[in-house]
């Protein structure tokens, strides 16, 4: 039970980084992420990136992208926690300025996080995030 409770008050600190992170700030959402050379991440910016500097980087560059935000939602799908990993599969509703843009937008994404502990606290070892929000043709899929 003690690992459920800590994996709770993780996701608490993950989704007060993505506060932050949608106001432009990747510092805290990094800190959740594991520096070790298996992690990995994609974002709805670009491709998969594997280790610690590509991750950060690129959370680095995201993060650049939105100002003024605000989270709306995080509504959770699935999650499942053991002694030694954990995952979370949620929607994430989205207000911020993106890009050069001066209007708010709304962004929907939908995550996939994968944690274990490290160090006597969960870390994120993979995040997946995509704009997907509604069903796609077969045609959107293959690129026609």
């Amino acid at each position: 039970m003690e690992k459920v409770e800590e994996f709770e008050s993780a996701i608490e600190r993950y989704h007060d980084a993505a506060r932050e992170f949608v106001k432009g700030n990747p510092e805290p959402y990094e800190a959740m992420f594991s520096q070790q050379d298996d992690v990995s991440l994609g974002n709805p910016f670009g491709p998969f990136v594997r280790g610690w500097s590509d991750a950060s980087a690129t959370m680095e560059r995201a993060a650049a992208l939105y100002r003024d935000g605000q989270v709306t939602e995080f509504e959770t799908v699935a999650k499942l926690v053991t002694p030694e990993l954990a995952y979370i599969v949620e929607v994430e509703r989205i207000r911020a300025k993106m890009g050069g843009a001066g209007e708010l937008a709304n962004v929907t994404l939908r995550t996939t996080s994968v944690l274990r502990p490290e160090d006597g606290t969960w870390k994120i070892v993979h995040r997946h995030a995509d704009p997907i929000d509604s069903p796609r043709t077969v045609d959107s899929v293959i690129g026609k």
